[in-house]
C-alpha cells in the first residue's frame, strides 16, 4: 500500500521527520518496505508563463517562444527584457500559456528512475533552444505527450514546480500483507487516522464521510435506468446512479500528479476521479458508459449484479474475453455480461472521449468471492485488491456521495436519476464490553480505563467508561473488531508495544506433556534410517496420470481448481504412488540397490472428519519402498523384513504384528491398489488392519519402469500410538540372565504356534517383579519335504528383588519345553 505524506497531511497533523515517522509506522502500524523521495525528479523544474509564441522561421511544426520566470533560474541566457528562449513542438504553446519549464543542467522527470536524460541548451534549426517545454509524459505525470502540460492552477512564473502540485512528497510504500484484516487501511483516510492515532493525536474524519451530505439532487436531465441485485448473499450492496451531459476531458493535473505517484495511470477525468477516491476511501467505483449500456439492453438500460451463466462470455478492459461460471458475480444487463463483480469492468461499456453520459456504481463483494474469480482467470487490480480483504459496505452511500460531487466538479455533469440502494440487511459492529484489568493482565500495563478511552477515541472509536469498564463500539470501517482480545491489540498497538515492560513472562518450569505423536514420527525415522533406508519429501498433490498408473481412482480424490502446476491436479490418495515415482530416475542416476521412506498425509472424498463432517478426513500414512535392479530373490520378503524390524524396534511384541491373506474384503482400499493381492499380505496389528506390504502389480511396475525387485509397504501409523509401551521403568540393579531353547517340531506346526505355547508358559502369569522377553533366533528345516523342523529361541529374564541363577530359569525352560512336548509334540534338544 502505498501512500503519499502530502495527501495525509491533509488530514492529520505530522511533527516529526519522515524517518521518524517511518520508524513509528515500521512498529506500531506495518512494515515499510520503501521510501520514495517524489521530489528529488522535479529538483530545478519551475513553472514559467509563456510571453511570446511565434512560428519557427525555418521550421513548419516548431515554435519560437519566450518565456517569463521571474528571473529564478541562473546561468541562462536572457533578452534584454530578462525573458528566456526555448524552441518547442507542442501544438498548443501559446502566448499566456503558464508551463512547467526544464531548464538546461535539469534532469528530464521521465527518465529520473530509468536512464537520465540531463538538458542542455542546443541549437535546433538555427535558433538556441535552453531547455524544454515539458509535456505530461515528460514529466512522469501522465502518458499524454500530444502537447505541453498547462498549469492549471494560480502560480507565479519562477516558482518551483513540485511546491504548485505538492510534488515535494515522501511516498511510503507499507507491505500489504500487514493490513490483510485491515480494509480501511487500503485508502489514504483510514492510513491517516492510523498514523494520527499512534501519534497520540485526535482525528476527524471528513464531514462527508462521516454522514452522507445529501447533495446528490437531480438535474435537468432525467435518464431511466433500472438497477438489480440477483445475488444478495455475494453482493451485500449494490448502488448505481446515472449522470448525464459529461464533458470529457483531462482531470485536474493535481489528480493526476496524486495518481501517478501512487502508481496509477492517468486516463480521463472520469476515471481518474473514481480511481481518486478509491485511494482516498479504500472503496472501488466503476462508472459505465450510460448510452453503450443502453445499447445492449432492452427498452431501458439496466445493470444487474447476478452469478454467471454457465460458460458466459465476457470482453474485459485489458482486451482480453474470458468466460466464466457461477458462482462468479457478474455485472450485465438484461441480455449480457458487460463486466466481472469486483475485479475488471467490461470493454463493451468502457467510458473514453465518445461518452455523454454514465452510470456510477460503487458496491460491496463478498471478498472471498473475489478473491476466486481474481485467482482463477489471473486478473489481479487495485479493485481486487480492496475488495478481497472485505471493505464495508456502511461506507457506500458515503464515497457515492462524494464521488457525484467529484464528477460534477471535474466534468460538469448533473445527476440524472434516483440513487438507487440494492442490498440486504447492513450489519451494525456491535459494542465489545472489556474491563482496564483485561487489558492491563494481558499487556503487562497500568493504564486507566481513561487512559485506554483516550488512544481509541483518538482513531475516532466511541467509547464509554464506567468505573474500570469500557464499551467499545467499533466505527463501520472497523470490520475486524470483534472481541475483547481485539481491543486489548488495539490498546498495545496505538499505545506502543515498544513501551511495554522488558519482563520475561513467569511461567511454570514444568516440562511440557510429550506429543506422542511426534516421538512416534522420530521413533520412525531413527529405525528406518539406522536400517539403511531413506527419507524422502514428496508433494502432497499428484498428477491424474500417476493415480492411473497406480491403479487408484481419481474420483475418490479432491482436485484443484486452479492448480499450482498441471502435473499438481489432485490430492493424493496415498502415499505409495510418490515413491514409486521416485525409484526409476534414482535408478537411471546410478543408484542400483535403496530403500526410501515418507510420513505424510493423504486425503479421500468418501471420509469426513469425525469431529467436522465438512472436512475432509486426513490420514497419517508411513509408506516404504526398496528397489533392485539386480536382485533376484523375491523382493516381498525384503519388505516384510523391514516391517518387522521397524514394529522390533518400536518395541512391540512380536505377536503383536501379524499378516494375513489379502481377500475381497480389502478391495475398496485405495492403499492396496498398487500392490498385486497375490504377493501381498494384510498388516494387523493389536487386531486392526492398519496397512499392506508386498510387491506391486505387473502393471504399476510397466507404467513407472520399476525393476522386478520392488516391495514395500504403507500403513497407517495412528494405530500404533495405541500399542506404544506408555511409562518408564528403571532398569533393574540385578544382572539379567539369558538362556536358549531348541526344539524340534513336526513340519506342520507353524512357528506362531509354537512361539504362542512357550511364550505363555514363560512370560504369562508373573509379576512386576521380573521382566522378560522371548524372541525367535533361528528356524531350519533340512528341506522342504522334510517331516520335521528345528526353531531356537532366546529367553531373558530380570528380576528387580534378587540375581537369579541358572537352575531357576533352566527350571522354567523345563516346564515350557514339556508344555510344547504335550501339546505340540515337541522334542527339545
Amino acid at each position: 500500500m502505498k501512500v503519499s505524506l502530502n495527501w495525509i497531511r491533509q488530514f492529520t497533523e505530522i511533527d516529526m521527520s519522515v524517518d521518524q515517522l517511518v520508524e513509528r509506522i515500521g512498529s506500531q502500524l506495518g512494515a515499510v518496505e520503501e521510501v520514495i523521495d517524489v521530489g528529488k525528479k522535479y529538483q530545478g523544474v519551475v513553472v514559467a508563463r509563456v510571453v511570446t509564441c511565434e512560428k519557427h522561421p525555418n521550421a513548419d511544426k516548431l515554435s519560437l517562444c519566450l518565456i517569463d520566470d521571474n528571473g529564478a533560474v541562473r546561468n541562462v541566457a536572457r533578452s534584454e527584457q530578462g525573458y528566456v528562449q526555448v524552441v518547442c513542438g507542442a501544438p498548443n504553446v501559446r502566448e499566456g500559456m503558464l508551463v512547467a519549464w526544464l531548464p538546461p543542467g535539469v534532469i528530464v522527470p521521465s527518465t529520473y528512475d530509468k536512464d537520465p536524460f540531463v538538458l542542455e541548451a542546443r541549437e535546433l534549426r538555427g535558433y538556441v533552444s535552453n531547455g524544454m517545454l515539458a509535456s505530461a509524459s515528460e514529466l512522469a505525470i501522465s502518458d499524454d505527450h500530444d502537447g505541453i502540460l498547462e498549469i492549471d492552477v494560480a502560480a507565479v512564473p519562477g516558482s518551483a514546480f513540485a511546491e504548485v502540485y505538492g510534488l515535494n512528497d515522501y511516498v511510503i510504500d507499507i507491505e500489504n500483507k500487514m493490513f490483510t484484516h485491515r480494509p480501511d487501511c487500503f485508502g489514504i483516510l483510514g492510513v491517516a487516522r492510523e498514523i494520527a492515532g499512534i501519534t497520540n493525536r485526535p482525528f476527524t474524519s471528513p464531514d462527508w464521510y462521516q454522514q452522507p451530505l445529501e447533495r446528490i439532487k437531480p438535474g435537468p436531465t432525467r435518464l431511466p435506468l433500472v438497477v438489480r441485485n440477483e445475488a444478495p448473499e455475494l453482493v451485500a450492496r449494490f448502488m448505481a446512479v446515472a449522470m448525464a451531459d459529461v464533458t470529457m476531458r483531462k482531470s485536474p493535473v493535481i489528480i493526476q500528479t496524486y495518481l501517478s505517484r501512487l502508481g496509477l495511470r492517468p486516463i480521463n477525468n472520469i476515471v481518474d476521479a473514481t480511481n481518486y477516491l478509491m485511494i482516498l476511501t479504500g472503496q472501488p467505483l466503476h462508472a459505465y458508459d450510460y448510452d453503450k449500456v443502453l445499447a445492449r439492453s432492452g427498452d431501458v438500460p439496466m445493470l444487474v449484479a447476478r452469478q454467471a451463466a454457465a460458460a458466459e462470455t465476457v470482453k474485459l478492459l485489458n482486451g482480453k474475453t474470458i468466460q466464466v461460471d457461477a458462482p462468479t458475480v457478474v455485472i450485465a444487463t438484461d441480455r449480457a455480461a458487460i463486466g466481472i463483480a469486483g475485479v475488471m469492468g467490461g470493454a463493451d461499456t468502457e467510458v473514453n472521449e465518445s461518452t455523454k453520459n454514465i452510470i456510477l456504481e460503487c458496491a460491496s463483494f463478498d471478498m472471498y468471492n473475489v478473491r476466486r474469480t481474481s485467482m482463477k482467470h489471473g486478473l489481479f487490480t487495485d479493485a481486487v485488491t480492496r475488495f478481497n480483504k472485505g471493505q464495508p459496505p456502511l461506507q457506500n452511500e458515503r464515497v457515492l456521495d462524494e464521488a457525484v460531487a467529484t464528477l460534477q466538479y471535474v466534468s460538469g455533469a448533473h445527476v440524472a436519476s434516483q440513487v438507487f440502494d440494492e442490498s440486504p440487511e447492513l450489519p451494525v459492529p456491535p459494542p465489545i464490553t472489556v474491563s482496564n484489568g483485561f487489558i492491563n493482565d494481558r499487556l503487562g500495563l497500568q493504564l486507566s480505563a481513561e487512559e485506554m478511552a483516550v488512544r481509541l477515541r483518538n482513531v475516532e472509536m466511541l467509547v464509554q467508561t464506567e468505573a474500570e469498564t469500557l464499551t467499545v463500539t467499533p466505527p463501520f470501517w472497523r470490520t475486524d473488531l470483534e472481541r475483547s482480545e481485539d481491543i486489548v491489540e488495539e490498546v498495545g498497538r496505538l499505545y506502543g508495544f515498544d513501551h511495554l515492560r522488558h519482563e520475561l513472562p513467569k511461567r511454570n518450569l514444568m516440562p511440557p506433556a510429550k506429543n506422542r505423536e511426534l516421538a512416534l514420527k522420530t521413533s520412525i525415522r531413527e529405525a528406518l534410517s539406522r536400517a539403511g533406508a531413506n527419507e524422502v519429501l514428496t508433494y502432497s498433490f499428484v498428477h491424474g496420470k500417476l493415480l492411473d498408473a497406480a491403479g487408484q481412482s481419481k474420483e475418490l480424490a479432491y482436485e484443484l481448481s486452479n492448480a499450482l502446476s498441471p502435473d499438481l491436479q489432485y490430492y493424493r490418495l496415498s502415499l505409495t504412488p510418490s515413491l514409486l515415482e521416485k525409484v526409476y530416475g534414482n535408478i537411471r542416476n546410478g543408484y542400483e540397490s535403496f530403500a526410501i521412506f515418507e510420513l505424510g498425509k493423504a486425503h479421500r472424498k468418501d471420509r469426513t472428519d469425525l469431529y467436522e463432517p465438512k472436512v475432509p478426513h486426513e490420514e497419517q500414512l508411513l509408506s516404504f519402498t526398496i528397489a533392485k535392479s539386480k536382485a533376484v530373490s523375491p523382493a516381498y520378503f525384503e519388505a516384510q523384513h523391514y516391517l518387522r524390524q521397524l514394529f522390533a524396534a518400536l518395541g512391540f511384541m512380536h505377536d503383536s504384528l501379524e499378516l494375513k491373506a489379502t481377500s475381497d474384503e480389502y478391495a475398496g482400499d485405495q492403499l492396496l491398489k498398487p500392490f498385486d493381492a497375490s504377493r501381498s499380505a494384510a498388516v494387523w496389528f493389536n487386531g486392526q488392519c492398519v496397512g499392506f506390504v508386498g510387491e506391486y502389480t505387473r502393471g504399476v511396475r510397466k507404467a513407472l519402469k520399476l525393476p522386478v525387485f520392488t516391495a514395500g509397504f504403507e500403513i497407517r501409523f495412528l494405530p500404533l500410538l495405541h500399542g506404544l509401551q506408555q511409562g518408564y521403568r528403571p532398569l533393574s540393579r540385578y544382572p539379567k540372565v539369558a538362556q536358549d531353547i531348541s526344539l524340534r517340531v513336526p513340519s506342520e506346526v507353524s512357528y506362531a504356534q509354537l512361539y504362542s505355547v512357550i511364550a505363555g508358559e514363560l512370560l504369562g502369569g508373573q509379576d512386576d517383579s521380573v521382566v522378560s522377553s522371548l524372541e525367535p533366533l533361528d528356524i531350519y528345516q533340512k528341506e522342504p519335504a522334510a517331516t520335521h523342523k528345528q526353531l531356537a529361541f532366546r529367553y531373558t529374564i530380570t528380576s528387580y528383588e534378587r540375581t537369579l541363577v541358572a537352575e531357576e530359569v533352566n527350571a522354567m525352560l523345563d516346564a515350557a519345553a514339556a508344555k510344547a512336548r504335550d501339546v505340540l509334540g515337541a522334542e527339545r534338544l
